[in-house]
């Protein structure tokens, strides 16, 4: 099991400044090692209670909170990552369990009973949780993202975007969704992800850029489209 705490911060900017300030941290900063030459695609199966109470208690801002999901970085791959986010103040705790495509495809169906093949104690915690809320699948998002990692902190700071969503399939490892925009393709979501402090030179590069603080995840743009379209 993977375990991260760290503080999370997100922007709305413009597609112009994410071109010219990804230029900049290539000279100061590691470039991910998936990065390639356009960044790489990030999909997650995102869970929630059958009242939706984790979309909810984002949208209220309640100080305790947490989103549940499956994430891939390419439908051939052979495993996903089961990850819980907390919500815990000014810090984010992720917890990430590696689990087979087999079982992930189990999970995706309902059947949570692989998780307790994994002797991590995390697996019998997200069993017990998806079982007694009446967790199920509720929307895929999908997006490109370029990513930069400074080794000082575990500063990390990513550009999403073309962020598309679907409520129609919850196929994880299909070549072929039918998915539509969530946000307008000129937006791009910048999140800077440290613990304690930022770096000088990159809360200087943050600042020099237009943009506005998002209040929203990504999840939270996916369903609230969604939920204006049955309205």
């Amino acid at each position: 099991m993977n375990k991260v705490l760290r503080e999370e911060k997100k922007f709305l900017i413009g597609i112009h400044d994410f071109i010219q300030k990804s230029h900049d941290l290539e000279k100061v900063m590691i470039q991910d090692p998936h990065n390639g030459t356009h960044g790489y695609i990030v999909r997650s199966l995102y869970f929630d209670t059958v009242f939706d109470d984790d979309y909810f208690e984002k949208k209220g801002g309640t100080e305790i909170r947490r989103k549940i999901r499956l994430r891939i970085y390419d439908p051939a791959q052979s495993f996903a990552m089961m990850e819980m986010k907390q919500k815990q103040g000014e810090q984010q705790l992720k917890r990430s369990l590696r689990v087979s495509r087999a079982d992930a495809e189990r999970i995706i169906q309902g059947d949570y009973l692989p998780l307790l093949s994994y002797s991590e104690p995390f697996a019998a915690e997200l069993y017990a949780f998806l079982r007694t809320r009446g967790y199920r699948p509720c929307t895929i998002v999908q997006y490109h993202r370029k990513a930069f990692i400074a080794r000082e902190n575990k500063i990390r700071i990513t550009f999403d975007n073309q962020i598309v969503a679907t409520e129609s399939s919850f196929d994880l490892f299909s070549e072929k969704l039918n998915m539509n925009p969530v946000l307008d393709s000129y937006n791009v979501v910048l999140e800077v992800k440290f613990n304690g402090f930022l770096l000088s030179y990159i809360r200087q590069m943050i600042n020099s850029i237009d943009k506005s603080e998002l209040s929203v995840s990504k999840y939270v743009l996916a369903r609230q489209n969604a939920y204006q379209t049955h309205l």
